[in-house]
């Protein structure tokens, strides 16, 4: 391409006869290409993090390091250490797990019912947009599931294998396979009409609060009819093709260091492919004893450490190990040139946990990293260690970031306040 010859990037792509994952070339005009997608990752870890080698004593941009976040120095000018942010009325120990992105309240209550994650309300409303709506994973065993929630309540399930998940993302079937897919595709929207026409029939003679769990079963049943349809709808297109070779996968659930480097990075290959622009990451490595050096003993007995020093000296390692983890996958992120940036200036990352000081079962200040997404980050943004801010606030910061008109999420009580693009 010669005196700026301007090429337009779909044209490229068909003319190629496939959906090639190519990189941004500069030679691609801007005119010719709409703007890069904003995309959304949230990682929850189920363990806490102990805050006196997590959080920095002083605030604002002139922080000092502390051991885990010295691990991520490389990109200190490209996220944002949060303090004193939690959700307000989640307790429950462990069980806060399950509201660490709905914020749905008392968690560990028998008669606890859970509202739609923060990953759900976005794939809702943009999930329509990619092959798949959104992607939960998770590495290491399940403590009580993954924190993606539908509207309803229902706790979705994740994928475990990184070669499972290339193959979703990656591994064209044939076209026998293809018309088998679509088949079964097509006999669930069947079901759906027949259980949605006897239900129509006792519409009629139900009292009002019958009437309303109807109406709720109803919106159910069209939001899984429209997500049939959206599949179908892709499923006859060729899927991205990745010079990565499909991942081997490990089998060893205490390697959980290199279980969560490989997920990782299967997981920025779809980002980068645009195969969605959601995903959840579950890091559940507390029923497992970590092959990492040092570290002799299970994660959970070790969060329960009782500030005996041997143990917290192992917990450390487990913890750096995870911090090295979140280190590579920025390094990433930030590797992926496309237009604007990098990938992971179009990426906003949130890496947390449900619990601060997991020795306590402390559900307040909870860790918090945000990173990428083209926000101004290189700060320690500390709110009131007694009355926190409410998580919910930076949600819906991401929500409006995503382009989702919102002003509400959950418990929030606004945007978070300080965390500018």
């Amino acid at each position: 391409m010669t005196n700026r010859t301007a090429v337009n990037r779909r044209q490229f792509l068909h003319a190629a006869g496939a959906a090639l994952a190519l990189p941004w070339l500069e030679s691609f005009t801007c005119l010719a290409e709409p703007a890069r997608p904003k995309r959304m990752v949230t990682v929850m870890t189920n363990m806490g993090v102990m805050p006196r080698y997590f959080f920095p004593t002083k605030t604002g941009r002139d922080y000092e390091g502390t051991p885990y976040l010295d691990l991520l120095k490389n990109h200190r000018e490209r996220f944002t250490i949060l303090s004193g942010v939690s959700h307000p009325g989640v307790d429950g120990n462990h069980s806060s797990e399950r509201s660490f992105l709905s914020c749905a309240p008392h968690p560990g209550a028998s008669n606890f019912k859970n509202s739609i994650s923060l990953d759900q309300f976005a794939a809702e409303r943009l999930g329509n947009q990619t092959r798949f709506g959104s992607l939960i994973l998770s590495v290491g065993k399940d403590h009580m599931g993954t924190p993606s929630i539908t509207r309803d309540g229902v706790q979705l399930p994740s994928e475990r294998q990184p070669s499972a998940l290339y193959r979703r993302l990656f591994v064209q079937g044939s076209p026998q396979d293809v018309d088998r897919n679509i088949d079964a595709l097509r006999k669930g929207g069947s079901i759906l009409d027949f259980v949605r026409d006897e239900a129509r029939g006792l519409e009629k003679n139900l009292p009002a609060r019958d009437k309303e769990r109807l109406d709720q079963y109803f919106t159910s049943v069209r939001d899984l009819e429209q997500r049939l349809q959206h599949a179908e709808a892709w499923e006859r297109k060729p899927k991205p093709l990745v010079q990565t070779p499909i991942p081997k996968d490990i089998p060893d659930e205490a390697e959980v260091e290199a279980q969560a480097n490989l997920m990782f990075d299967t997981m920025r290959l779809a980002l980068e492919t645009d195969s969605t622009r959601i995903v959840t990451i579950y890091l559940g490595p507390l029923l497992v004893t970590p092959k990492i050096p040092g570290v002799k003993n299970q994660t959970h007995a070790l969060t329960h450490h009782g500030n005996d020093e041997a143990k917290i000296v192992e917990l450390k390692k487990i913890e750096e190990a995870q911090f090295r983890s979140l280190s590579r996958l920025l390094d990433g992120l930030n590797g992926v040139k496309e237009a604007g940036g990098t990938l992971l200036d179009n990426t906003m990352l949130l890496y947390g946990s449900n619990l601060s000081n997991a020795n306590a079962h402390d559900t307040t200040n909870l860790p918090l990293i945000f990173a990428g997404g083209g926000f101004k980050h290189g700060q320690h943004l500390a709110f009131d260690k007694k009355i926190n801010k409410p998580l919910a606030n930076l949600f819906v910061t991401m929500l409006q970031r995503m382009g989702i008109e919102t002003d509400k999420f959950a418990s929030s009580t606004g945007t978070m306040t300080g965390v500018e693009l």
